[in-house]
């Protein structure tokens, strides 16, 4: 066998394994979700034919040519029984594109298909796309809203790393073919983790934003905004309020934006978003949750205090270190829920609940106390009432 046969048929073979290995839960958890063993995506579930040349002619060596630096930020669609993740992937020349993984159970046996998805450009290419959410809206089709970053035409001359992110929208019936329509339009300098809410809300279409002033720093941004469009092919949003402040020594003290697409249920809309605080060592992303008012879903009801989700033990260590993010969530009508996470910008973990369960968090979990003292003494409550047991 020559080295070329042997080194393909021992990638092959590894790669198999992967893609066969079962997951398991870990145990214990928190009683509100539990984590999985082994992430869901990963560099390693690319397939070969992404990164080898196959022939021996051009590639004696079976060397890679061109690689996959990570996998993570999937959207996630339940569709005719299967569960699909529209992963971000990341190759060795920093550009990211989006590539549907399938799965029979949500939570292993994710196989990317052949080709990635084939996102048309607009008249303004974008240099980069990144992190979509993808929504089955009422009106039939499916929608994919992502991040488009292109180089900044004001910035100063030398300066190679201002960008402008926008929301860009594709939409969409099988997750194959993919219809390009115009860049929402926001009266926000820039425009990250936007998602559409999978109803009408007065007619129109509702959108989740995060208006920012620059880049990166949200500068003015005051959190998760909410508007309304009256069409989607040309999306305007005229005017953006705020429904979920940052605020002052919490987890999202520094940004805050929506996750997935939020979950509708008897109680209200349950949302999953991002919080992220500046710590010594750098931003820290963390997950958390809350509920908003079934016909105002711009009214937030309940808010539990601190995090649903933060980095653990590997989770922690990545290209972009201490962080978490969702923008994949599949509520089933069984009523699990399969909250799809990345952690540190390099792979992609499943964490399994229900919606009573998450209904049973936010309803029940208290609101952040905001002082030291006033935590002092909501813990003390709980510990008095566990007491007089």
């Amino acid at each position: 066998m020559s080295l070329f046969e042997e080194r393909k048929q021992q990638l092959t073979d590894r790669y198999e394994n992967l893609i066969d290995r079962r997951n398991e839960k870990a145990p214990f958890g928190n009683g509100v979700y539990n984590r999985y063993k082994y992430p869901v995506l990963t560099a390693e579930h690319a397939p070969l034919i992404w990164k080898y040349d196959f022939n021996p002619d051009t590639n004696p060596y079976f060397s890679e040519r061109i690689g996959v630096n990570g996998v993570f930020n999937p959207g996630a669609i339940q569709l005719n029984g299967k569960y699909y993740l529209v992963a971000r992937v990341e190759g060795m020349d920093r550009k990211s594109f989006f590539a549907v993984a399938e799965s029979d159970n949500g939570v292993d046996g994710f196989r990317f298909w052949d080709r990635p998805v084939v996102l048309p450009e607009t008249d303004e290419p974008d240099t980069n796309v990144y992190d979509m959410r993808v929504v089955q809206h009422e009106d039939g089709w499916i929608y994919g809203l992502f991040c488009t970053e292109r180089k900044d035409p004001n910035a100063p001359h030398g300066d190679l790393s201002s960008a402008v992110a926008q929301c860009g929208i594709a939409r969409t019936k099988d997750l194959i073919a993919w219809e390009r329509l115009a860049d929402l339009k926001t009266p926000s300098q820039q425009q990250r983790n936007v998602v559409l809410h999978p109803e009408f809300v007065e007619g129109k279409y509702a959108f989740y934003t995060r208006p920012q002033d620059g880049f990166i720093d949200t500068g003015s941004g005051g959190g998760i905004g909410w508007g309304l469009s009256e069409c989607i092919e040309n999306a305007v949003i005229d005017k953006e309020i705020i429904i979920d402040e940052r605020f002052y020594h919490t987890i999202k003290e520094v940004k805050n934006g929506q996750g997935p697409a939020p979950i509708k249920t008897d109680r209200g809309w349950l949302h999953i978003a991002h919080g992220v605080r500046n710590t010594a060592a750098g931003l820290r992303y963390v997950l958390y949750a809350f509920l908003s008012d079934l016909e105002k879903p711009y009214e937030v009801t309940h808010r539990p205090g601190g995090y649903l989700i933060a980095p653990e033990g590997e989770e922690r260590v990545g290209d972009v270190s201490n962080v978490v993010f969702c923008n994949g969530v599949i509520a089933t009508a069984e009523g699990d829920v399969y909250i799809y996470y990345a952690s540190s910008d390099t792979r992609v973990h499943v964490a399994g609940t229900s919606v009573d369960r998450l209904l049973d968090y936010v309803l029940n979990t208290p609101e952040d106390a905001m002082r030291s003292f006033a935590s002092v003494e909501q813990r003390i409550g709980l510990i008095d009432r566990n007491l007089s047991l």
